[in-house]
């Protein structure tokens, strides 16, 4: 089902029965649907979060629950072609950075949030479920790139988007014994994305916007997911132990600037990047 879903996605050929709608609601509902339908592998593992009691199951910890949950989404992405292999081991290499600094955030000396529950699957302190929660950013990324057909015009040079990608990666580490520069990268991504948009086609119209735009939006709403789950107590932050509060708005920075570094490297895949556009 999914599969034919998605061919008519690709066929640029609205559904009959909304063919009788104005054209801007016509868009918006397919707009809508195909951010759905990227945000495939999100749904399924916060559908996890949210059923998965904080005890577990059966004797089982919810942690591994959760990671035996991600596992079995991939594998079944991967196996029935929602996901090629080259896509996989992208999502492979998000979860590995995110590992990374997982282990690094909640290590004794820093502290920035921890893993209470119990798990035979923690290593560090880290739950290996965790390294999903960044992979699902990719995975969203490269979902929508098919779907929305999308192409970027005038992207800044390569190696300079892998340098502030790396930048921005070692601001998370460095910035608690060197100072936070987030607000300096910003401003460089900012110059270095200042022209660049992003075309798409939500129906049968390639529409564009600010790539800037975009990052802002998909790092607003990753903010929201983190709201989601410390409510669940996935993860907590230590303002948070006592009681639940919102996570700080600040946070949404972070978060954009870590879909920069997502969008860096899933651009570097070889059918994306075809789609790309480098003024010479």
């Amino acid at each position: 089902m999914i599969d034919a879903i998605d061919r008519h996605f690709e066929s640029a050929h609205p559904w009959p029965p909304l063919a009788a709608l104005p054209r801007w609601l016509r868009e918006l509902l397919y707009f809508g649907a195909k951010e759905a339908r990227a945000c495939l592998f999100v749904v399924l593992f916060f559908a996890a979060v949210f059923t998965v009691p904080r005890e577990g199951l059966a004797g089982v910890a919810r942690y591994d629950l959760l990671l035996l949950w991600a596992l079995a989404v991939q594998a079944w992405m991967l196996w029935t072609g929602l996901e090629t292999r080259d896509e996989a081991r992208a999502i492979g290499l998000f979860h590995v950075f995110g590992f990374a600094l997982e282990a690094f955030k909640v290590s004794p000396g820093i502290g920035s949030w921890s893993y209470p529950d119990p798990a035979l699957t923690k290593v560090l302190g880290v739950p290996l479920f965790a390294g999903f929660m960044y992979a699902a950013v990719g995975s969203y990324v490269i979902q929508a790139w098919r779907l929305f057909d999308l192409r970027i015009r005038h992207h800044p040079p390569y190696w300079m988007a892998v340098l502030v990608a790396g930048l921005i990666y070692a601001n998370f580490f460095t910035h608690h014994f060197i100072g936070d520069y987030r607000w300096y990268l910003a401003a460089l991504a900012l110059g270095l994305y200042a022209r660049t948009t992003v075309e798409f086609r939500p129906l049968d119209r390639v529409r564009r916007m600010p790539l800037l735009l975009a990052f802002v939006l998909i790092g607003f709403f990753v903010w929201l997911a983190e709201n989601i789950s410390t409510f669940f107590r996935v993860w907590s932050y230590p303002d948070q132990m006592g009681a639940w509060a919102m996570v700080h708005l600040g946070k949404w920075s972070s978060w954009a600037l870590l879909v920069v570094m997502t969008f860096t490297l899933v651009a570097g895949l070889k059918h994306i990047k075809s789609r790309i556009h480098v003024p010479d």
